[in-house]
């Protein structure tokens, strides 16, 4: 079973040297790595907790993708934003990349088949666990997790999302000297109502796959996002039953599932305008528009980014309540969530000169951010 985590861990020689400790440090609630190296660039990581138990989980792996020595090499990166638990993210942050890296070694190659099918063999992984677990822990069905995936390889920029965590890239402007923001990744929330006719197509004799509850379109009135790792409640008839609580239960049951674990996925061939990509949970982007985050990125300096994007997300937040940042930090996990949310980033720099670094010369780095424990390098 998969347990709550806090501490995170680095491995590797990536970084080392850049921006202090390479396990990363904390301080208060706040979890930061202020500046490492991957095979394309630099990078800063950083994540706030809010909820009583810890549910945002990232990593950051740069060096080999697959198990083969003829590669291929890059960098891969995920932001987990959980919910109902921290189980689901944490067993995403434990299990993704080693099916990537499995599937990559099985297809000599990284593709988005590759990353799809990854993406749905952790689902399925996770979707045993749950049956293996039923009448000892019924409740770990309604536990789920966003899942937010970047892969740079072979000057591609591969996104993969399900869910409604969100990926920017800061694109030099020939015309100017500021930075574009380029919203690569699409979210999967039944607020959007691109998301809400997508369910209704795909459950045309449901005339309630979407209800708006207090102002907030949910699917089948309860959650949010409508593609994800988990909640096996929405996906299997067999777990939305006792013993699970009767608030997750729906009144009928169903044969095809309601949620989907099937990323959507993008391909970008990366240029010398590319500057950096801020990968983020939704907890970010509640408080800062993609232009926002850009400019703050483009105008101070790389070492500590990361932290100081979650720093002025949170004074947007102490603002909205009409109070101030000081006295925000000041209130403990649990009861901060109703401020602002558990807040992941990962800011990504991609510096062309690394680009076409040879295999040889690959920082290897593994280091994750909200508290999986360190595993064997495979």
């Amino acid at each position: 079973m998969v347990k709550p985590c806090w501490k995170p861990s680095v491995e590797g020689d990536g970084g080392l040297g850049r921006g202090g400790d390479t396990r990363g440090r904390v301080d208060g609630l706040m979890w930061y790595k202020d500046l490492g190296v991957h095979v394309n660039g630099e990078f800063s990581m950083a994540i706030i907790q809010a909820n009583n138990l810890m549910e945002d989980q990232s990593q950051l792996e740069s060096g080999p993708l697959s198990c083969l020595e003829s590669g291929p090499y890059g960098t891969f990166v995920g932001v987990y934003d959980g919910h109902g638990g921290p189980e689901t993210s944490c067993f995403v942050n434990k299990t993704l990349f080693s099916n990537l890296k499995k599937f990559a070694t099985e297809h000599q190659e990284m593709s988005a088949d590759v990353i799809k099918k990854a993406f749905l063999k952790t689902d399925e992984e996770f979707l045993s666990l749950v049956k293996q677990q039923w009448f000892e822990k019924p409740q770990l069905a309604s536990v789920g997790s966003c899942c937010l995936a970047g892969v740079i390889c072979n000057g591609l920029l591969y996104v993969a999302n399900a869910g409604d965590s969100r990926v920017v890239l800061g694109r030099a402007e020939t015309a100017a000297r500021g930075v574009t923001a380029i919203q690569l990744s699409m979210e999967h929330n039944a607020n959007n109502e691109s998301v809400r006719d997508e369910l209704r197509s795909l459950h045309p004799q449901d005339s309630q796959i979407v209800l708006l509850k207090h102002k907030v379109w949910r699917v089948k009135g309860i959650i949010q996002v409508s593609r994800s790792i988990g909640d096996a409640y929405l996906k299997r008839a067999e777990f939305n039953q006792a013993p699970l609580l009767p608030k997750f239960r729906l009144p009928e049951s169903f044969s095809k599932p309601i949620l989907s674990a099937e990323p959507s996925i993008f391909i970008h061939r990366l240029t010398s305008k590319d500057q950096f990509l801020i990968f983020g949970s939704d907890g970010l982007w509640e408080h800062l528009s993609n232009q926002e985050a850009v400019d703050i990125v483009h105008s101070q300096p790389r070492n500590g980014i990361a932290r100081r994007l979650i720093k002025a997300a949170l004074r947007v937040a102490a603002k909205k309540r009409e109070m101030r940042y000081s006295d925000l930090k000041k209130i403990e996990r649990g009861v901060r969530r109703h401020f602002h949310d558990d807040i992941s980033v990962v800011v990504v720099f991609l510096d062309s000169y690394s680009m076409n670094r040879s295999s040889s010369h690959v920082p290897i780095l593994s280091i994750r951010g909200g508290g999986m424990p360190a595993s064997p390098k495979r």
